[in-house]
């Protein structure tokens, strides 16, 4: 009994001196950057109703707070210009001390890939074996937030490893965002303050993850989901999910037309199907005969079954399927997935094999990018025992069952899946509040390309969002799409260039600044190698707009046109050394149309700080698009060597 005695009050006083010790947010840690000249927060736990005391390096008085009933406090301390290395020591009774603290720039830096992607790793960005090895700037401070999903806001951010902040080297750098990287490096040479960046971004995540729940109800499109979701618990999310998909699965099918109360009527063998277009299959369906299309497509194909195959179980091989698919064979479902990546292989049982006519139908979701069968020819197969075979490749019939825009939202899994409405900003943005900082820069767009209309509201709601959190007018500067997808001959409707545009129309919120990234986009990869000029030019912008430099930021961006008999005259704001084109060579990217909204390429030519647009075949011309497509030429500069911003005089603001 002693003995029993003994451990437990030696367990108590363990306890004891385990829960006196003050207890820090993740981002408080050695190496950290402050904000310079502010009211910097300081927050944590200790013993509950305990004084807590905070003791600076850069002057000699003691801060003091006290803890309340469940031991949480926050004190604000004030910040002194840039400078350091500074010690902090923070008390209960047992000290924490904080070492290597630098006061200087502070810069949030969100996104998806390609504000993710890293100098190696994955990114590989031009000359990042280079850059890497250059990477000695022991002023910078780099903070890693760690990729966690949660449906309701947490108290805390997670790091990799619990690392907290890095000093910036050649052996912290690599797997660091290359985006925020490049600007803090440029802010560091031009600024010459320290520079802490937070890097907090997920790859292929929509703008909606990043929103808080409060916000997104404000959205029709998101207000029910959102609703149910945070009220929630975490044990329960997937039974959450599974009775979501299918209420979403069941309203899907009452507005898709291939589906008749229920029956998937496109998938019977008896259809008619003779007036429905041809597909190339395989291939993506936006290369060919949909462009820029998402949503649900019905296939069908018709074969013959020869007699020796009745009755026999077969395997149907379709390759792989951009997004998700049902397959039927002769009007019965014999199999679905999900995901471009699965390969996709199932069994027709023997009952629904006999000679003569069959029909394989296929139902097809795509919700962002290209959309159809993809991979080689001879993979699309229906085979008897992987012998005799009947080639599915070539062209199948099509039709639209519904597009994406008329779709109500599909759920998405709050436990794994980061693209879900609100769970990003729950976990890896909500936490770092109210951690002061100077700005945000944010990379994003292109898993909303599809949704540009809505996107016209759901960015500018997400800066509002963020600036709520803090309670700050802070400064909010992004980067406009890359140019991706390859070139088309004549000029078409993008979703990409929609999506521009919405990012563009957001400059018209307050403190806000863009970076054109057209001129550098890859039409092979989503994610162009080119980062260093992506942080350059969104380090132009702090430079001029936070910290007033007297320095060109912003390329061209359309003000105003007027037409003039056969031609349209526009004019720019940001012409700063005039407009230009790299080595006077002749306007690229404009095309023109009459009332009849059909365009066609057009010619151009630079008349002092304005364009002149025109063509032969359009002699009353209506409105003008430069840029207008996924992945276009263009090459009109001002005079400081920055790209002007894609646009159409038609546009709604």
């Amino acid at each position: 009994m002693k003995k029993i005695i003994g451990l437990s009050f030696a367990l108590q006083l363990i306890c004891i001196s385990i829960y006196a010790d003050v207890r820090l947010p993740a981002l408080f840690t050695d190496n950290m950057v402050l904000q310079q000249c502010t009211d910097a927060p300081f927050w944590g736990e200790a013993a509950p109703n305990k004084v807590v005391k905070v003791m600076v390096g850069w002057e000699a008085r003691e801060y003091e707070t006290k803890s309340d009933n469940k031991g949480y406090w926050n004190i604000n301390i004030p910040t002194p210009k840039f400078g350091g290395p500074y010690s902090i020591t923070i008390s209960d009774g047992k000290k924490v001390v904080l070492r290597n603290v630098m006061i200087g720039e502070v810069w949030i830096c969100s996104g998806q890939s390609n504000m993710e992607m890293p100098l190696a790793g994955w990114g590989k960005i031009q000359n990042y074996q280079d850059e890497i090895a250059a990477a000695n700037y022991p002023d910078m401070r780099l903070f890693q937030v760690k990729k966690v999903i949660r449906n309701t806001p947490q108290k805390d951010v997670f790091t990799e490893n619990n690392t907290g902040w890095q000093v910036c080297s050649s052996k912290t750098i690599p797997e660091f965002s290359a985006v925020a990287y490049f600007f803090g490096r440029d802010l560091l040479k031009n600024r010459k303050v320290p520079v802490g960046l937070i890097h907090t971004s997920w790859g292929g995540t929509p703008a909606e993850s990043w929103v808080s729940a409060e916000s997104l109800e404000t959205m029709p499109y998101f207000k029910d989901y959102v609703r149910q979701l945070k009220q929630v618990s975490q044990n329960d999310l997937s039974l959450f999910y599974i009775g979501q998909l299918k209420e979403w699965q069941r309203k899907v099918e009452e507005i898709d037309l291939g589906y008749e109360k229920h029956y998937a009527k496109w998938a019977s063998p008896d259809f008619d199907d003779v007036k429905w277009e041809d597909m190339p299959v395989p291939g993506s369906w936006e290369n060919s005969v949909l462009p820029d299309f998402d949503g649900v497509v019905w296939v069908r194909k018709t074969i013959e079954i020869p007699l020796r195959w009745q009755g026999k179980e077969l395997t149907l091989r379709l390759g792989g399927i951009d997004d998700d698919d049902i397959t039927f064979f002769n009007g019965e479902e014999v199999g679905h997935s999900e995901g471009w990546n699965v390969q996709r292989e199932y069994n027709v049982p023997a009952g629904l094999v006999k000679a003569g006519k069959a029909v394989i139908a296929v139902r097809i979701s795509d919700m962002a990018l290209s959309g159809g069968f993809y991979g080689d020819p001879v993979t699309l197969q229906l085979m008897l025992k992987n012998s005799d075979s009947i080639s599915l490749s070539g062209n199948w019939k099509y039709q639209i069952g519904l597009k994406q825009s008329e779709m109500p939202l599909k759920p998405i899994s709050p436990v794994d899946n980061p693209k879900c409405p609100t769970t990003l900003y729950n976990a890896m943005l909500y936490p770092l509040a109210p951690f002061a900082f100077q700005g945000v820069i944010w990379y994003q767009g292109e898993a909303n390309a599809s949704m540009a209309e809505q996107y016209r509201t759901l960015f500018p709601l997400l800066i509002d969002d963020w600036r709520s959190l803090w309670k700050r007018n802070f400064p909010f500067y992004f980067v406009q799409l890359a140019a991706f997808n390859p070139e088309r001959t004549e000029p078409y409707d993008s979703e990409w260039a929609a999506l521009r545009e919405a990012q563009l129309n957001t400059l018209h919120w307050n403190n806000t600044g863009m970076a054109v990234a057209m001129d550098i986009g890859n039409a092979k990869d989503i994610h162009p190698k080119n980062k260093q000029e992506v942080g350059r030019r969104l380090a132009l912008i702090a430079r001029a707009k936070t910290y007033g430099e007297d320095i060109p930021y912003s390329g061209p961006v359309f003000k105003a046109y007027r037409i003039e008999d056969d031609k349209i005259r526009i004019s720019f704001s940001h012409v700063e050394g005039g407009l230009k084109t790299p080595n006077g060579e002749s306007l690229k990217g404009f095309a023109i149309c009459g009332s009849d909204r059909c365009y066609y390429w057009a010619e151009a030519r630079i008349e002092g700080n304005e364009i002149i647009v025109f063509s032969p075949k359009v002699p009353r011309p209506y409105a003008v698009r430069y840029g207008w497509a996924d992945n276009i030429s263009c090459n009109l500069y001002n005079g400081a060597g920055l790209p002007a911003s894609p646009f159409r005089t038609d546009s709604r603001y």
